[in-house]
């Protein structure tokens, strides 16, 4: 059986990962380390709590010795990274938070792999792995920086990332590559746009104006709301993911898009709709600092390569998810009171 050391896998993505590469019935042991912080919610996993392939730890992806004793107890020979700070606007007010976990915490965990899936520590010159051993850093494509009106992001995009968040998940890509092409470990980096679907913190646009709306409460857009995403959803995300681990090859980065451009005002006005409230609960608020424009991802490497493809449409994706959050009123509640810390 693989083991799969999933970081951050209490988060939105990463839950999502868990329960869907669960739900495969492959024969795979998760252990899922998690630091629950703000956006960690165990409320997530709950209904995987007796799995016997399912083991929760609670700790901190920059604590060497904690990563050492999990390779060690759980023989890991896969890691999937999704441990990251990711709002961009806690990234203005406290960016050293974002280093520490972003890149120290990554570099920890590729000092880790390399020490435990080496075939031969003894030899400084040589770097041979274990068989099949996979490291998979989960990135954003915000490392790339803004586009115009105009063009995509490939990856061999140049990186100019232009939030110490994307500055701090553009570094951690540097390290992981950093230590491919220098010690030959077999790493992978995705670069994905936009997620939503259940399970993601409302502080994020789509569950952030659900619940706005749910209570009949403004809508905060930023500037005139006029900058655009490529929208994802998060399960046709996991399937990407779990894809470039089955299929990739070692090295190599994998942009992940949901060939959704959209701009967030009109975000806003298809969430009022879908809910019958009025567009008067609209508040335009000043712009954050560098706010990036546009982002929109080529997917043409990961289809051609790993036969992937986007399976929703955005309307049906966006459907899902408020569906998601009316059933899931608790789960909304207890997040906003953070009753799900306890």
């Amino acid at each position: 059986m693989k083991n799969i050391l999933v970081t951050g896998g209490a988060g939105f993505i990463g839950s999502n990962f868990i329960l869907y590469i669960l739900g495969l019935d492959t024969g795979v042991n998760v252990i899922n380390l998690d630091a629950l912080t703000y956006a960690g919610n165990l409320e997530n996993l709950s209904e995987i709590d007796s799995s016997p392939y399912y083991t929760f730890i609670k700790g901190d992806i920059c604590d060497k010795n904690l990563l050492n004793d999990i390779f060690k107890t759980h023989n890991i020979d896969t890691v999937v990274n999704f441990a990251a700070e990711s709002h961009v606007d806690r990234s203005i007010t406290n960016p050293e938070v974002f280093l520490k976990t972003n890149v120290y915490g990554t570099h920890a965990l590729l000092e880790c792999a390399k020490l435990h899936w080496v075939l031969d520590p003894s030899n400084k010159n040589s770097f041979e792995y274990v068989e099949g051993v996979r490291f998979l850093q989960v990135s954003t494509d915000e490392v790339y920086g803004t586009l115009g009106d105009t063009g995509l992001f490939t990856e061999n995009s140049p990186l100019s990332p232009n939030s110490p968040y994307s500055a701090s998940k553009a570094s951690a890509d540097m390290f992981v590559r950093a230590y491919h092409e220098t010690f030959g470990l077999p790493t992978l980096v995705t670069r994905c746009s936009n997620n939503y679907g259940p399970r993601q913190f409302p502080e994020k646009l789509i569950p952030l104006m659900i619940n706005n709306c749910l209570n009949n409460k403004q809508l905060p857009v930023y500037g005139q709301g006029l900058q655009v995403r490529d929208w994802l959803h998060v399960q046709d995300h996991c399937i990407a993911i779990h894809a470039v681990l089955e299929k990739a090859v070692p090295g190599e980065v994998y942009n992940i898009g949901g060939n959704n451009e959209k701009e967030n005002i009109d975000i806003v006005r298809l969430l009022l709709f879908a809910l019958n409230k009025p567009e008067s609960l609209i508040q335009y608020v000043q712009d954050r600092p560098g706010h990036d424009q546009r982002y929109a991802i080529d997917n043409a490497k990961i289809t051609k390569a790993l036969n992937w493809l986007p399976s929703r449409t955005f309307e049906q994706g966006l459907q899902e998810t408020i569906n998601w959050y009316l059933s899931n009123k608790t789960w909304l509640k207890n997040v906003l009171t953070g009753d799900y810390k306890k």
